[in-house]
This record gives structure tokens, C-alpha cells and sequence, in this order.
């Protein structure tokens, strides 16, 4: 140990030297630190290792002195506690950096609060740090990956670093471009969040890598030539690929791996832009482009103002190549992102891209005092660090800067609270759109106003698509709960009532869903939905699981009946069905019920089908829970679910021509398959019944689908069967 010690010891003084080297004098102030550390502090092998690898991470940023003095201090306590009289003889400008750092550390778990409170308490405290002082938060990134390489795999202490990782760190460090920290934020959260998923990534890009290895050097070596010849002086080098932006890839565009066009990659950096351009038409003369593939982020920067082109081209075997080109300044833009502004805080020129960046992060700090609960607070900021924008034009030429996806309702919220609460329509490009009408970069968005304010309680579901937005979700939450408690209580049991029948369920010991929210009765749950505070999918969901739970046995008595020895996965649909107890057994899914992800369910151990899942208020399923029925399992749905399940609905409406057009409108744009259809008149009455087999995704989905068919004229009603009438 001592002499591990030493080393370590040896290993940061030399660290320190380099660094001097390449500061000049001022890094003196370092190693003053560092012997005040080893005068006041008990520093073990294990503080020299975590100093010097958090000093790592930084020497990439280029920190400056005094941000390698409080790097030291941080690392030289696991917890971040720094004696009081180390503190005391600290130069200023460290005391303060350490002081800040200090306050976001005393924000640890076991303080009897809910990961959303917590997590929204932390993502104050890194905002308020960031607006007084980005060093501090810079430290803070590299100290939580830090804690991500050390932290012992498959612990609970894991899955919480990697949760909050992914909820707040790497969106931040993906808003202020540091790049080169985020990418590893992200695969080392990933790689606790779904280690299944992660190492099954790795192998296929392990797999052939020395044949795609031999391919991408003489990629490379063609186009060097190609662009010596053309007497453009550039640097081509391969580009590494990240598990996890290439699992997120594959999840956006739902595609499989091989599908994927840049896991084979390379970068080319030129001196200037016109140089940029030059290479991509010689790129595209030497191999065919793919189309849809090229992106100019040099015209149009994203919101982290990342500048550079990207392409993609397949040679004549159809092997496909990713290329990003960009200049040296871009690059370094690209890797570092904020931290190539240190000087801004020694008294530099005030850099305009680096003051944009800090001053959306003042803005949603700002709001979150009196205007965003936990909740919106977490979905503004997720917003906010979204890496695909749109930039709309108010009717003055104004720019207004938008979540990719974001709504013209958005739009009105983000001009101001009252141009929101009183939008009655919107125009966008001259043309009336309605309110659910996503917006895209260049529009021009003018909004149609009312006298009097009044939002729509429909404006809170977010299943019909108008918000977007915590920031805007949330001022429309505090609009209605200034309304009376009648209006709320009125409007909160009618929309869980309308969900009931669409849903086929029967409201039932609503006080102990009420308990489960945490209101006091059932009018106050009523409430709740009325203001927005709990949505009726939420509310829905509960009724389900409180109607299985009635005649269900208890855990024990299951887990008694069925030796728990490993937990599997399900045959059909890998990452759909997880069954507790059970390893290695293929599913059915009950067409008596017709169970789709969101749904409470059960599994049954048939003889000849492996395990049957079905809806825990299945018939069936309640009688066998009313039995204690030893084949019963407990079953819960996967992560992500990536099968379509068939579910039977039925759809009542007045006669009219062009009716079943209209529905075959919406179920075309609902991304669903229809499988079966069959439609009945009542001549008497004039009415038609038609009764549909659909292969939907999950639950959410089902129930967007519902309330569009409901809006269909002349349709009196859509409603999902309880029994499944599927052919399918």
C-alpha cells in the first residue's frame, strides 16, 4: 500500500509539471493546493488514484489552474466534504469553486424525498452553479464519470448513478458541447441501465472488426490521395463509434444494426469552410451518395452551435461510409464545446454562442422558482438540452428557439403566458393550422388570440398532442388551479368516467385509488385531473390494477407456490415480456383478452403453449386468482416493448356517406395495422356498428386511437372490447 502510495504520489507531481509546462507560472497555485491537501487531509492511495483520474478527464477541457486546484480538493474525498481548516487556507478564487461544488454534493440520496424531487433539486443546484460559474459544473461532469468507471457493476448504487446520468449529466454536458465527456456519460449509464442490451451492441461491433478495420484504411487512403491531388491539405482519420448513440439510432429509426450507415465512420478536417464544401463534392465523385443522408450543420448549426457536414456514401460492393467534415476550429468546437471559453471567466471577450448557451440555462432557472413543479422542471430542462431544435419566425421576424417536435401551442407559451392562455388558433405560413400543428425551422408562426384567457383541459392530455412542453404544460396546470374546485372536481370526473367506457372498464373502489395517488378522497382525485395535476391514463391505469388486485393473491402466496430460481425473459418478443421465477419459456398472448403494453397482466403455465399472458382483469385470470391457481406467475412488461399486439374495438356511429373513409383516415395515420373489419346497419335506427381487429404497440397508443375515432362525425362512440373478438 505504501508503496502504491508513493507512486500514485509520484505519478501527480509529474501530472503537475507537464501541466506548468504548458500553463506557464500560474500553474504554481496547483501544487501549493496540493501540499495543503497532504498538510490537512488524511489522503490515502485510493485519493492520489481518483485525483489523477479526474484529472484525466479535465486535461482534455484545457482547464485553467484554478480548476485543476479545486479538481484536487474534490477528489481527495470520496463524499466531497472538505475539512474546515483545508477550506480556510485555500486561495479565494479555489475556495469558491470548492464551495459551489460543495453544494452540489450535500444534495445525496437518503433525505426521504422521490427520485423526481431529488433529481430536480439537483438539476437547481448544477443550474444555479452553471450561471455563476460553468468550471464548476464542468468539474461536476468529469467527477460523475468519475464515479461511473468506479462504481461496482449490477448494485443499486450503479442503476441510481446511471438513472441520474442520463436524466440530468449527459444532457447537460450534450447542451454545453463537451462532447468528449458525454459520450462516455452516456455508454457507461447504459451499460448499468441495460447491460443486456449494451453488451449485445458490443459484440456486433466487435464482429468483423478487423475486416471492417481493412476497409475503412483503404477508404481512407483513397480519399488522402484523391485530396492531395486536388492540392486540399486535410487530415483523414476513422471516427469511433458509441454503443449507445448507436442503440438510439437503431431505436429512432427503427432499424436493425446492419441497417445502420455509420458504423462504419471517418472524419476529414480541412483549414476553412469553402474547404469543407470542396471535399464533399469530391467525396461524392469518388463513391455514391446515399439519399436522405446529408446533413449541412455548417449552414445551420444545432442548438449547441455544432458546426460540420455529414454524408453518407456506399462503394460498388454497397458497403456504406459515414463521413463528417469540418475545419480545425469547428473540431475543436465539437470536442470541448464550453470549455474552449475559459478565458470568458479571467476577464476575456464575451463570447456570443457561449452566452446563448448559458442564457437558456438562466431562463428555465429563472422559471423554476415560482412557474415549474418537480416534474415540468425535469421535462423543460429535457427540452431545453435536446439536441434537435427548430427555429420559428414570429409575425416581427422575431426567432423563436423550440424543442424539435414542438407545437404551435408551444410556440404561443413561449411568446408570452397570457398570448398562450388566450390562443384560439394560429396561422403558420398564412395558412390557418390547427393547434396540434408541429412547427419546423424557417416558419412563421402568427397566433390567433381571444379577449378573454381560457385554456382547454384537453391541452393537458398528452396523448392528443397539443403540449409538448413542460414550461407550457405547467402554465396551463396553474391557470386551472386558480379555477373553483366544482369546475375541476365536474370536469376530472367526467374525463375518467369518458376514458372508463372508451376503455371498457367499470370505475370501481376508486377511494383506495384515491389512496394510491396520495389524495384524500375520491372527489379530490377528481380534482387532481381536473387541474391537471394527474392525468386520466394515469388514473385508468390504477383502476385496472386495483380491479386485479381485488381478487389477486399475494405476492408470498405466489412466490411460495413458484420457486423463484432466475428471472427470464419471455420466448416471443424478447424485451416484451418479463416473467418472475421463470427462465427460458415461450409466450402466448390470451386472445380472450388481448393484453397490450401499459396493461396490468398475469401469466398462466398451459401444458402445451409455455405461458399464456393475459390482462389481470381477464375473466379467466380473475377466476384463476380467485382459485390460487399454483400455475399462475407474476409478469410484467419489458423496457420497451417492440411487438404489435391485436386488440378488438368497437365503433358506433349515424350513417353517412364517406364515414368508413374518414375512420380508414385515421387508422392509416395512426401507424396502426387493421387486420380484421366487419360493419352491421340498423336500418330502423340508421345507426352502424363496426367492429375492428387492430395490431396496436401499447396502451398509450390504443387510447390516442380512441379518442381520434371518437372525433370522427357522426361517430356517437369508440370503445375497446373486454373480450376479445379477433379472428386474428
Amino acid at each position: 500500500m505504501g508503496t502504491e502510495t508513493a507512486d500514485n504520489g509520484n505519478l501527480l507531481r509529474d501530472w503537475l509539471s507537464e501541466y506548468r509546462e504548458s500553463v506557464g507560472s500560474g500553474a504554481d497555485e496547483c501544487e501549493v493546493v496540493l501540499d495543503l491537501i497532504e498538510d490537512e487531509a488524511q489522503l490515502d492511495s485510493g485519493g492520489r488514484a481518483r485525483m489523477l483520474e479526474l484529472l484525466g478527464i479535465l486535461q482534455a477541457l484545457s482547464p485553467d489552474p484554478v480548476t485543476v486546484s479545486c479538481a484536487l480538493v474534490l477528489a481527495a474525498g470520496q463524499s466531497g466534504d472538505v475539512p474546515a481548516s483545508l477550506h480556510e487556507r485555500l486561495p479565494a478564487a479555489v475556495g469558491r469553486q470548492v464551495s459551489q461544488l460543495q453544494k452540489l454534493k450535500q444534495f445525496e440520496i437518503g433525505q426521504g424525498l422521490t427520485d423526481s424531487e431529488r433529481s430536480a433539486e439537483g438539476l437547481r443546484r448544477l443550474l444555479l452553479a452553471l450561471v455563476n460559474d460553468v468550471r464548476v459544473v464542468l468539474v461536476d461532469l468529469a467527477w460523475q464519470l468519475v464515479l461511473l468507471r468506479n462504481v461496482a457493476a449490477d448494485s443499486e448504487q450503479a442503476r441510481a448513478l446511471a438513472r441520474e446520468t442520463m436524466l440530468i449529466h449527459a444532457p447537460l454536458a450534450n447542451r454545453l458541447g463537451v462532447w468528449q465527456v458525454k459520450w462516455e456519460l452516456e455508454d457507461r449509464a447504459f451499460r448499468h441501465q441495460d447491460p443486456a442490451q449494451y453488451q449485445r451492441i458490443a459484440k456486433l461491433v466487435a464482429e468483423r472488426r478487423a475486416e471492417r478495420e481493412r476497409f475503412i484504411e483503404a477508404f481512407m487512403e483513397k480519399l488522402s490521395t484523391a485530396l492531395h491531388e486536388a492540392g486540399i491539405r486535410a487530415s483523414v482519420k476513422g471516427r469511433p463509434k458509441h454503443i449507445y448513440s448507436i442503440w438510439k439510432k437503431m431505436q429512432r429509426k427503427g432499424i436493425d444494426f446492419h441497417e445502420l450507415f455509420d458504423v462504419r465512420a471517418v472524419r476529414v478536417l480541412v483549414d476553412d469552410v469553402p474547404d469543407c464544401y470542396s471535399v464533399l463534392g469530391l467525396v461524392h465523385t469518388l463513391w455514391q451518395p446515399i439519399p436522405g443522408e446529408f446533413d449541412d450543420y455548417i449552414t445551420t448549426p444545432k442548438g449547441n452551435n455544432y458546426q460540420s457536414l455529414h454524408t453518407a456514401v456506399s462503394d460498388a460492393s454497397g458497403r456504406a461510409v459515414e463521413v463528417q467534415i469540418r475545419t480545425l476550429e469547428m473540431h475543436e468546437h465539437a470536442e470541448l464545446g464550453v470549455a474552449a471559453h475559459w478565458r470568458y471567466k479571467e476577464g476575456g471577450p464575451r463570447d456570443p454562442g457561449f452566452e446563448n448557451k448559458i442564457a437558456v440555462m438562466r431562463q428555465l432557472l429563472e422559471a423554476s422558482g415560482d412557474e415549474l413543479d418537480d416534474e415540468s422542471l425535469l421535462d423543460s430542462f429535457r427540452s431545453a438540452t435536446s439536441e434537435d431544435r427548430v427555429y420559428v419566425l414570429t409575425p416581427r421576424g422575431q426567432v423563436v428557439d423550440l424543442a424539435a417536435g414542438s407545437t404551435v401551442l408551444d410556440f404561443a407559451y413561449s411568446v408570452h403566458t397570457e398570448v398562450g392562455h388566450r390562443c384560439r388558433g394560429a396561422k403558420v405560413n398564412g395558412r390557418i393550422v390547427p393547434l396540434t400543428h408541429g412547427v419546423k425551422t424557417g416558419d412563421r408562426v402568427e397566433i390567433l388570440t381571444a379577449k378573454q384567457a381560457g385554456p382547454s383541459r384537453d391541452w393537458l392530455n398528452p396523448r392528443l398532442g397539443y403540449i409538448r412542453g413542460g414550461r407550457a404544460r405547467s402554465k396551463v396546470r396553474q391557470w386551472f388551479k386558480k379555477e373553483s374546485r366544482e369546475d375541476n372536481l365536474r370536469a376530472g370526473r367526467e374525463a375518467v368516467e369518458t376514458e372508463a367506457r372508451r376503455m371498457g372498464l367499470e370505475p370501481r373502489d376508486m377511494d383506495a385509488v384515491a389512496a394510491r395517488f396520495s389524495q384524500g378522497d375520491v372527489e379530490d382525485l377528481y380534482v387532481a385531473v381536473g387541474s391537471g395535476d394527474l392525468t386520466v391514463g394515469q388514473v385508468i391505469s390504477a383502476v385496472e390494477r386495483r380491479q386485479a388486485e381485488s381478487a389477486q393473491p399475494s405476492a408470498e402466496d405466489l412466490l411460495t407456490r413458484t420457486p423463484v430460481r432466475q428471472r427470464g425473459r419471455a420466448g416471443r418478443g424478447a424485451d416484451d415480456v418479463t416473467i418472475e421465477g421463470v427462465g427460458n419459456l415461450m409466450t402466448t398472448m390470451a386472445k380472450c383478452c388481448q393484453p397490450v403494453p401499459g396493461d396490468p397482466v398475469v401469466g398462466y403455465v398451459t401444458r402445451s403453449r409455455g405461458v399464456t399472458i393475459h390482462r389481470e382483469d381477464c375473466p379467466q385470470a380473475l377466476r384463476w386468482q380467485r382459485e390460487q391457481n399454483p400455475r399462475l406467475l407474476q409478469v410484467r412488461w419489458g423496457e420497451a416493448p417492440t411487438t404489435r399486439y391485436p386488440v378488438s374495438l368497437e365503433i358506433r356511429a349515424f350513417d353517412r356517406r364517406e364515414l368508413i373513409r374518414d375512420i380508414s383516415n385515421v387508422l392509416a395515420t395512426s401507424d396502426v395495422q387493421v387486420t380484421d373489419i366487419n360493419s352491421r346497419l340498423d336500418d330502423m335506427t340508421d345507426e352502424v356498428t363496426i367492429r375492428l381487429v387492430l395490431r396496436v404497440r401499447d396502451y398509450e397508443q390504443l387510447s390516442e386511437l380512441l379518442n381520434r375515432l371518437s372525433s370522427v362525425p357522426n361517430v356517437l362512440g369508440a370503445r375497446r372490447l373486454a373480450e376479445g373478438a379477433a379472428r386474428d
